[in-house]
């Protein structure tokens, strides 16, 4: 097992219900295939193109091929503006 950080961008365009329940998604998922060491909601940022985004980031542990699962994931999710996962070193 690997411990990872992941960085979420969603729209500021989604209602706070449809915002968390994307979040939730994605938790859920992490959860199914490791385990979820903490989440910090650093709510809505101004991006670079003059638009908003609301943020998330989440440390989790899981096997080292999840990462590649939970990126696809992100890219074909509507609403995901942005997303970066990096391995934490040991």
């Amino acid at each position: 097992m690997a411990k990872y950080e992941t960085m979420l961008v969603t729209s500021s365009a989604l209602d706070e219900e449809a915002s968390a329940a994307l979040i939730g998604k994605f938790k859920s998922l992490i959860e199914a295939n490791g385990t979820i060491d903490s989440v910090d909601d650093w709510g809505k940022r101004r991006l670079e193109d003059e638009t908003e985004g609301v943020y998330t980031v989440i440390k989790f542990t899981s096997e080292p091929d999840f990462p590649a699962e939970l990126d696809r994931n992100y890219r074909i999710t509507e609403g995901v503006l942005r997303s970066i996962i990096v391995a934490e070193e040991a």
